[in-house]
């Protein structure tokens, strides 16, 4: 293996180059990145810079250390693969790349709205200036979407003295990640902040001015910001026979159907033992720690990445974090502090921890991602009284062996 090439400009493009020299490749080394910075950090863009906290959020590498020829403004438009041998050539805008040994580390792009009205988004540093200029006070911002992204473009514009109305399509906020009932006990936040919360409304366009809702009502605005969700971005591997499944289709270890060729970070959708499923994990988790696994499957090794997923946000002055993945039928355990200022939500399948959600409670959120990561049988009557440590609740010797990579942050 002579050279490999990094299709992505991101933390997992920067990740998995570290993580081949870390174990010990030696040859050439190519990353492309469709932006014209250096790899960066994405989630203070929608926290320290949208705020004007932070304008530089650029990841420190020492590129002629690592030997790492940076492409930077050079976006992959195509993919085509060797017959009966391994690697292949990317094609860009200025020619084509061959490699030996490609990674896949194009991320994704956010969905946009109809409509010929300007709308922003905040997925790139560009992107998070451009709005951060546009939130004067007393600019009347509507944000499309009561996610993630949404809440925290609402919070910031909220607190820099914008006139935001937030739009949501769900009954509540975060209700397609964490449930409507879950959703509900966050929509109070926004009215505390001042922000004007409508859920059960869809738009239908932006237009100039404002966004006309689906009833046929207008919403004026001075600006349109979009959070609506992201698709990855793998248009460019269309004819190359890779697999794509939502995302680029890749095993445990993060392999294609070709063995030179892994995908890491939001455009990956890796195979889990853990969940019995494909996940499409669109995390700065796993943008740093799945391309350890993707080094080593290149380079020989058998790791396999199967954590239990994580995030976390920053919302109207709250810290909310999320673990591990339910699904609808999973029983819910709610418990809360005695003056009712962090909680959090338990989800489990039988006597097991498949995710958390907490606000406000660190601890918790530590001591039940090992429970998660350990498969510990847990006393489900302790759960809800918040002064019983989530450690405590789990039964001796319980714990089951699941393979993974890493081990959770504190």
């Amino acid at each position: 293996m002579r050279h490999v090439i990094v299709v992505g400009g991101g933390l997992a493009g920067l990740s998995t180059v570290e993580a081949l020299r870390a174990q010990g490749y030696e040859g050439e080394l190519t990353l492309l990145g469709a932006e014209p910075h250096e790899p960066y950090d994405r989630p203070p863009l929608t926290k320290e810079v949208l705020a004007g906290d932070a304008d530089d959020p650029t990841l420190p590498a020492d590129w002629e250390r690592l030997g790492c020829r940076l492409r930077l403004g050079m976006r992959a438009e195509g993919l085509r693969l060797h017959d009966g041998r391994p690697g292949g050539v990317v094609r860009t805008a200025t020619g084509a790349l061959e490699f030996d040994a490609l990674v896949i580390a194009t991320g994704a792009t956010p969905v946009r709205l109809p409509g010929e009205g300007p709308q922003h988004v905040v997925r790139s540093l560009d992107d998070a200036r451009v709005v951060r200029a546009a939130l004067r006070e007393g600019a009347r911002v509507v944000v499309v979407g009561a996610g993630w992204i949404g809440a925290e473009v609402a919070t910031v514009a909220a607190a820099r003295g914008c006139r935001v109305t937030v739009l949501e399509s769900a009954d509540t906020p975060l209700a397609e990640v964490v449930g409507p009932e879950i959703g509900a006990l966050t929509a109070a936040w926004y009215a505390e902040a001042g922000v004007e919360l409508h859920c059960g409304v869809r738009v239908a366009s932006v237009d100039h001015g404002g966004v006309t809702l689906a009833d046929g009502r207008f919403v004026p605005a001075d600006t349109v910001v979009v959070g609506v969700g992201v698709r990855p971005e793998i248009g460019w591997l269309a004819g190359s026979g890779l697999p794509v499944e939502r995302g680029v289709v890749v095993d445990g270890s993060m392999r294609t159907a070709r063995p030179e060729v892994v995908a890491v970070g939001d455009c990956a959708a890796w195979w889990s033992h853990r969940y019995g499923r494909r996940l499409l994990v669109e995390h700065w988790d796993s943008a740093l720690n799945a391309p350890k696994v993707a080094a080593a499957s290149l380079l020989g090794g058998d790791a396999v990445y199967d954590p239990a997923p994580y995030f976390w946000s920053q919302q109207f002055g709250r810290t909310v974090q999320y673990a591990g993945h339910h699904s609808a039928p999973d029983r819910m355990v709610f418990r809360s502090s005695a003056d009712g200022a962090g909680w959090a939500a338990l989800w489990l399948d039988g006597d097991r921890l498949e995710a958390i959600l907490t606000v406000d409670r660190p601890r918790d959120m530590v001591q039940g991602r090992r429970l998660i990561a350990d498969g510990a049988a847990l006393d489900v009557t302790l759960l809800p009284d918040p002064d019983v440590p989530l450690r405590d609740t789990a039964h001796p010797r319980t714990t089951r062996n699941t393979p993974s990579y890493g081990s959770p942050r504190t």
